[in-house]
């Protein structure tokens, strides 16, 4: 067997795809001697090791919530933070369901999951990480990626946690409808139920969700595979950094 690793992340950039912005700090080969209190004549062909500062918000680039993103409590307990999080629900198989039909602004329903699942088919077991494949990272480098997109609901995020689901990922700018949609039932109906409805399922069960996945069209099949996506070790904060591939195991040249 040959293993092929699938990258599933965004770049860290700043864009118009990004709400906030991505500042960057760089002191490069040439400045570097001057920083360490040295010249370049001190270093061989001149040239020093480089630094990076960057400041960007944790949500910034492919990233996982905790718990803590969602609430102070999970399921009763004290909502765990990203550096809390299991290290075994950051790596297990995963499972990609087809959501593509459903329009940009819209909620993806329990039936929705139910019946992308049916198509597979796949019954969830405890552990599989749920990648829910919108399309939108196909807009990923314009303003367009913010807004068109659908979005979870409390009742599909249900669906999957209370199957043994811990972690959800999502190929686009936001796990819930785009904030406008959301916004706009609030302010005609008042009913605060429609304000991140997918996130703050969190608060009655713990579970984690990837937003800003990328390449789900790439992987072979929708089954078949495993997800790596450690989050950043960020102490006590609600979401980190993440890495996210998907490693697919897959004959040799001979066939074994």
């Amino acid at each position: 067997m040959s293993r092929r690793l699938i990258d599933l992340s965004v770049p860290v950039l700043d864009g118009p795809s990004e709400a906030t912005p991505v500042e960057i700090s760089v002191i490069d080969h040439k400045a570097a001697p001057a920083a360490l209190g040295l010249t370049p004549a001190d270093f061989p062909e001149g040239e020093a090791i480089t630094n990076e500062t960057i400041t960007l918000t944790t949500h910034t680039g492919t990233h996982m919530d905790a718990p803590l993103h969602y609430g102070e409590l999970s399921g009763g307990k004290a909502a765990a933070a990203i550096d809390g999080v299991p290290l075994e629900w950051c790596l297990a198989p995963g499972v990609r369901l087809d959501l593509r039909h459903v329009p940009p602004g819209a909620g993806i329903a329990a039936a929705d999951v139910e019946d992308a699942l049916a198509k597979i088919p796949h019954e969830l077991r405890a552990g599989d990480i749920a990648l829910i494949w919108t399309g939108a990272d196909r807009l990923w480098g314009t303003e367009a990626y913010r807004t068109e997109h659908p979005g979870m609901t409390r009742e599909s995020t249900a669906y999957l946690v209370e199957r043994g689901v811990k972690v959800v990922g999502i190929d686009a700018w936001g796990f819930d409808r785009p904030f406008a949609s959301m916004l706009g039932d609030y302010r005609e109906h008042g009913d605060n139920a429609v304000l991140w409805p997918a996130h703050l399922y969190g608060r009655e069960r713990p579970y984690c969700q990837l937003e800003k996945l990328a390449n789900l069209d790439a992987l072979p099949a929708a089954t078949g595979f495993t997800v790596a996506c450690f989050p950043v070790r960020l102490a006590g904060l609600g979401a980190g950094w993440t890495r996210v591939v998907a490693i697919v195991e897959e004959p040799g040249p001979e066939g074994g």
